[in-house]
């Protein structure tokens, strides 16, 4: 088990951004991330709004004992005797 900013730093380095057609921004997702995206007027502006979004879609997900993937042997996931 590693520290939640450690999972996060980890989980960021495999973030993907594309630049929207027409000077509309950028779009940023994390592979394995179902349903996690952002979005900003520039690539720094969206990795900044992704890493947020990563964050509260990770303790959402936790809080309802949602599985979250692991990365790099990092697994924030509660083991059944764990959530006793």
């Amino acid at each position: 088990m590693g520290s939640f900013s450690e999972y996060f730093d980890a989980a960021m380095r495999f973030a993907a951004y594309e630049e929207m057609e027409e000077n509309e921004g950028w779009f940023g997702t994390i592979p394995g991330f179902d349903g996690l995206w952002a979005s900003g007027p520039d690539e720094e502006a969206c990795r900044k709004e992704l890493r947020s979004t990563l964050e509260d879609w990770v303790l959402f997900s936790l809080q309802r004992q949602m599985p979250v993937p692991s990365i790099h042997a990092i697994d924030l996931n509660l083991r059944p005797s764990e959530a006793a």
